[in-house]
């Protein structure tokens, strides 16, 4: 067997390689599995440690008009455990809603003014 028929066959399984990787990926990030209209949302998260984890989950608005309500859970590799619950605010602070929003902003605007041309990268 030659390389030039081999070379067809490594890519087609390094494609079949990378899929659980990237759904490995989407699911770490957020963007997997966050189907709308479900009973709960993961509002927020922070690591503790590799371990443990404090979680904000969202119980949907009931169907006789009861308000959306927080559940603030603490994960750890022993179980579940419920810190809090609150009231969900009816909208959602822009800090928690698109936490990436303000350095991503910043990056642009830093890259905006290094432009060749612009008034303040000269």
């Amino acid at each position: 067997m030659n390389t030039s028929a081999l070379m067809p066959l490594l890519a087609f399984v390094a494609v079949v390689a990378l899929i659980p990787l990237a759904l490995w990926l989407m699911r770490r990030s957020g963007l997997a599995g966050g189907g709308q209209g479900g009973l709960l949302r993961q509002v927020a998260s922070l690591a503790l440690s590799p371990s443990q984890r404090v979680v904000v989950v969202e119980l949907a608005q009931g169907a006789g008009g009861a308000p959306a309500r927080w559940l603030v859970l603490g994960l750890s590799g022993e179980g579940i455990t419920a810190l809090d619950k609150l009231d969900a605010p009816i909208q959602l602070p822009a800090d928690l809603a698109q936490p990436q929003a303000r350095s991503v902003n910043q990056l642009i605007e830093r890259w905006r003014k290094n432009l060749p041309g612009s008034q303040d990268g000269q």
